[in-house]
C-alpha cells in the first residue's frame, strides 16, 4: 500500500537558522518558505537525491508544531511522509485495520498541492505518519 518515502519533516524553532545549516553548511538545494495556514505551519523543502527534508515551523501559537516545540525546544523529527496511489483507499484500509486518522479523516491539500492525511503516532510505533497521494 505505501510507496516511496516522500519526506522526513523536522520541526525547527528558528527557520532561518535551519535553512542556513542545510544551504550553507550542507550545500543542499533549499526551496523558498511556504505558509500553509490550513496546517498552521510554514515549510521549507530541501531536495536530496533520494527524498526530501521538510523543515516545519509554527505559523501562529495555535499550530500543532508549536506544541511539539514546547515539548522539544531544540526541535526534532516531527513526522515521516509516505506516498500512496489512492489516499481514500489507503485511509479506508487503515481505518478497517484499526488505525486512527487525525483531523476527522478527510484529506487536506498539503504543501505539494496534493491530498494528505496524518495517522496517529500511537498506532505507528510512536511516529506521526503523513500519507500523500501521488
Amino acid at each position: 500500500m505505501i510507496g516511496r518515502l516522500n519526506h522526513v519533516a523536522i520541526a525547527v524553532p528558528d527557520l532561518d537558522a535551519a535553512v542556513a545549516v542545510y544551504r550553507d553548511t550542507l550545500g543542499a538545494r533549499v526551496h523558498d518558505p511556504q505558509d500553509q495556514p490550513e496546517h498552521g505551519v510554514t515549510v521549507v523543502f530541501i531536495d536530496l537525491p533520494n527524498t526530501k527534508i521538510e523543515l516545519v515551523h509554527p505559523l501562529g501559537a495555535a499550530s500543532p508544531v508549536a506544541a511539539f516545540l514546547a515539548r522539544n525546544p531544540a526541535g526534532g523529527i516531527h513526522h515521516i511522509c509516505y506516498e500512496v496511489a489512492d489516499i481514500a483507499a489507503a485511509r479506508d484500509r487503515l481505518v478497517a485495520a484499526g488505525a486512527r486518522v487525525l483531523g476527522g479523516g478527510e484529506p487536506k491539500i498539503g504543501a505539494h498541492g496534493k491530498p494528505v492525511l496524518f495517522l496517529h503516532p500511537k498506532d505507528f510505533n510512536g511516529c506521526l505518519v503523513e500519507l500523500e497521494q501521488v
